[in-house]
C-alpha cells in the first residue's frame, strides 16, 4: 500500500493525486495553491490570516489622531440659544432636518464639527457658532453703502 492517507467517500476511496500536466498545475494555482504545491487540492491556506492581522496592526500603529470635537463653548452657546428661543432639542432637530441625537451630541461637545449643520443652527438660533465671538447675536445681511 502507499503512504498517502485515504479518504473514503461513499464506497470509493480517494487519495490525493500529483499534478502531472501544466493544465493540472494551472487549475491548482487558480484554486489557491502554488506551483510548489504539486498535489491537487492541497492549497496552502494556513498563513492567509496572519498576514492580514499584521497589516491591520500596522495600520493601527500608524493611525492619525481622531478628528476634533466641537468645543465646550460652542456646545454651551447652542444650548443657551436653544433655551432662549424656547425650543426643545427635538424641535431644533426638526427645524434643521436632523435627528435629535445630533443636537444632543453638539450640545454635549461630542460631535465632529460639520459646517452645514453649524450653519443651520446659526440661522435658526440667530447666534454665531463659528469664528470669533461665539454666542454673539448674528448680524443681518450686509448692507451696501450708497
Amino acid at each position: 500500500m502507499s503512504d498517502a492517507p485515504t479518504i473514503t467517500i461513499g464506497s470509493k476511496a480517494h487519495r490525493p493525486t500529483t499534478a502531472k500536466t501544466q493544465g493540472e498545475i494551472n487549475a491548482n494555482l487558480r484554486s489557491g495553491g502554488s506551483a510548489g504545491d504539486r498535489k491537487m487540492g492541497q492549497a496552502n491556506k494556513g498563513h492567509q490570516g496572519t498576514d492580514h492581522q499584521k497589516i491591520v496592526k500596522l495600520d493601527r500603529e500608524n493611525e492619525v489622531a481622531p478628528p476634533p470635537k466641537i468645543s465646550l463653548g460652542v456646545g454651551k452657546a447652542i444650548m443657551q440659544g436653544r433655551q432662549a428661543t424656547g425650543l426643545t432639542q427635538k424641535d431644533l432637530a426638526t427645524r434643521i432636518s436632523e435627528k435629535p441625537s445630533v443636537v444632543q451630541d453638539y450640545e454635549q461637545s461630542k460631535a465632529t464639527p460639520n459646517p452645514q449643520i453649524l450653519g443651520k443652527l446659526e440661522r435658526i438660533l440667530k447666534i454665531k457658532l463659528r469664528g470669533k465671538d461665539i454666542g454673539a447675536p448674528l448680524g443681518g445681511p450686509k448692507k451696501s453703502e450708497k
